[in-house]
């Protein structure tokens, strides 16, 4: 549900403001892939009645065009031989995305990237500059972050050959012309690590918007745990898809008749009336 409400909210931002609208299929982790998902995905967002105006982009398809954005990106990355375990031993935990990379590799010699390149396969990182990245999110308001301070220097490709969700949404972002990006305000802190991405590759920036998460009746973050409100399961009970969009319409701040479509939302459809806060998914009407 709650990725159903954000991307109903990103289609009738790119509907309101007559752009085109485009799906991205981020299976860039082939080890984590569940086959059938994505078919799933695209069939439930074609019950909801929202569509989009080109083929689906499967990132797993692109790792071509990631390795020639990593090429471009050389005079700024270096290699990293440190295990997950050897960054947690060395730093203090940041946040949700786990320990602050301390830099460790981020000076080594020639000589000594030789010598560690004949046991280890290096991951590929990239030098944050030092200091705060400031961008306007046009939900949340000016937002702030240190991504050298927060997150230190960040892995562009993994030692096992996988591109970044960082590097490779950046890369896509540029190559489909995309000017709007509306996404879950978890992902806030990832588009200070972006935009730093778009200019080195000299892109331009979307306009951001962050919605606020959903969260279950008790409060918690949404997750795959919460299978009974997950669509395929509202599906397969029978639900009006009309009934799930009027209710996450409500969510959002819009009002909204019960059945509706989305199209029928576009006409109200205002980022200013989408609260900052969470709402809670709790007392669905269905």
């Amino acid at each position: 549900m709650g990725n159903a409400r954000t991307a109903l909210l990103s289609w009738l931002w790119a509907r309101q403001a007559g752009g085109q609208y485009l799906v991205r299929v981020e299976d860039i982790d082939r080890p984590r892939v569940r086959p059938g998902m994505a078919e799933q995905q695209l069939s439930e967002l074609r019950w909801l009645d929202l569509d989009w105006d080109a083929p689906p982009m499967f990132q797993s398809l692109r790792t071509v065009t990631y390795d020639d954005a990593l090429q471009r990106l050389s005079g700024h990355t270096y290699e990293c031989f440190c295990s997950r375990a050897e960054i947690a031993a060395a730093s203090a935990p940041q946040g949700d995305e786990g320990p602050r990379y301390p830099g460790t590799c981020a000076n080594l010699t020639s000589a000594q990237r030789a010598e560690r390149r004949r046991t280890r396969t290096p991951s590929i990182r990239l030098r944050v500059p030092e200091g705060p990245l400031t961008f306007a999110d046009e939900i949340q308001g000016p937002q702030t972050f240190d991504t050298a301070e927060l997150a230190g220097d960040f892995v562009l490709r993994r030692a096992d050959g996988v591109f970044a969700y960082q590097l490779a949404v950046v890369v896509d972002d540029g190559a489909a012309g995309i000017t709007q990006v509306l996404r879950g305000a978890d992902l806030l802190a990832s588009t200070a690590r972006q935009i730093l991405l778009h200019r080195l590759l000299g892109q331009p920036e979307p306009r951001w918007a962050h919605a606020p998460l959903l969260l279950s009746e008790t409060g918690e973050r949404l997750s795959k745990r919460d299978k009974a409100l997950s669509l395929s399961t509202l599906r397969k009970r029978g639900t009006d898809p009309r009934q799930i969009v009027a209710h996450l319409a409500r969510l959002s701040g819009f009002e909204a008749l019960e059945p509706c479509t989305p199209r029928q939302l576009i006409a109200g459809f205002s980022l200013s009336k989408i609260p900052r806060q969470s709402a809670s998914i709790a007392g669905l009407p269905y």
